[in-house]
């Protein structure tokens, strides 16, 4: 169905995509590669939202030479207004003769608007699936937002070879070292949001932000605080947005912290303590597409609890600190094997002295 050809175009689109890969959320990840006569005569890819589409800016830059061409797009192209037009009219004023596409839109409003059925009306042929598998994965919290209401969690630890993430004093400054450290502000970037507890920050005070990548865009903060505990002189309501979830009402303390520039809500559950499922859901619906969690045990085992954790990322350092140190998460005891937590591991790599471990919880893709 696809020639040789098709794939090694398809993946540069790919590759085009991935360029977006910190500043296009809300939206996905795109690129489009258009081609005529087996030469490459436009290119694009969607930087952040309500600029121009990937096929947009290919087709400016094929101009004339859009003409009878193939264009190579990673995701199926909008037929719906949004913040910009329509990429499907785009490609049938231009003269495309043919649209191969990666992935279909799992936003309910593409499917609506039978966009791939429009161009094929309009005599373009249209085929899909090439690289689908690469191009969901690139995309796999746009997906999970659309297709689940909820975003993608990634929850990252940094512990030593027997797995204690903290003294049992609480210190945890350095496990890793600077190369493992580095390398996870590349996971911050890719996020909308960063995912602490409380208890994160009275021992850290941390500012949970993107330092040692070049991006635009600084994710949002958010902080898992029941009891409303957080301090107005920490150090991450000095710049950038905070969201505080509380599980209380105080009046007088949320005053305090939003006139320190936070945002306050209170999303309580049966329990009295903060409904993990519906903050998660809350932050899907103002278009967040991935999470990274960057807490302590109570928070990494309340969410794994909760089935709520699709992947974790696991920086190990070649040291041992002891069975009194702390675990990575706090879970209940198992009393048989059947009730253990299987993972799917996806890579393995140093970086720098440290091992990096990325697995999927089962059944999570």
């Amino acid at each position: 169905m696809f020639s040789a050809a098709d794939h090694t175009y398809m993946s540069q689109a790919m590759r085009l995509a991935e360029q977006g890969l910190y500043t296009a959320t809300p939206n996905p990840r795109v690129g489009c590669v258009i081609v005529r006569d087996e030469k490459v005569v436009g290119e694009g890819w969607h930087a952040r939202a309500g600029e121009p589409h990937a096929e947009i800016l290919a087709l400016r830059q094929a101009g004339a030479l859009a003409k009878d061409s193939t264009a190579f797009v990673t995701l199926e192209p909008c037929n719906h207004y949004g913040r910009t037009p329509p990429c499907t009219d785009a490609l049938i004023k231009a003269g495309v003769a043919r649209v191969v596409t990666a992935m279909p839109d799992p936003n309910p409003l593409a499917a609506a608007a039978e966009g791939l059925k429009k161009m094929q009306t309009a005599g373009i042929q249209v085929t899909s699936g090439l690289l689908q598998q690469e191009a969901c994965e690139l995309n796999k919290g746009y997906v999970a937002r659309m297709t689940r209401g909820t975003p993608w969690l990634r929850v990252k630890t940094a512990s030593s070879l027997d797995g204690k993430s903290a003294l049992n004093n609480g210190v945890s400054q350095w496990i890793t070292g600077a190369d493992a450290r580095r390398d996870a502000h590349h996971w911050r970037a890719c996020s909308c949001a960063i995912l602490t507890g409380i208890g994160t920050v009275l021992a850290d005070d941390p500012l949970l932000n993107v330092r040692d990548v070049e991006t635009s865009r600084q994710p949002l903060r958010v902080v898992m605080d029941s009891d409303l505990r957080m301090p107005p002189s920490a150090k991450m309501l000095a710049g950038g947005s905070v969201l505080i979830i509380a599980a209380v009402e105080d009046r007088a303390r949320q005053e305090k912290l939003r006139a320190n520039g936070a945002e306050v809500l209170a999303l309580a559950g049966s329990s009295g303590k903060v409904d993990l499922k519906r903050v998660l859901e809350m932050l899907a619906q103002r278009g967040i597409n991935e999470v990274m969690v960057e807490a302590g045990r109570t928070l990494n085992g309340a969410l794994i609890e909760a089935d709520l954790v699709d992947e974790l990322v696991m920086y190990m350092a070649p040291i041992l600190l002891g069975d009194k140190a702390r675990g990575m998460f706090e879970l209940p005891e198992l009393t048989e094997m059947n009730g253990r937590r299987e993972l799917d591991v996806r890579d393995v790599r140093m970086v720098g002295r440290d091992l990096r471990i990325c697995a999927r919880l089962s059944g999570k893709e």
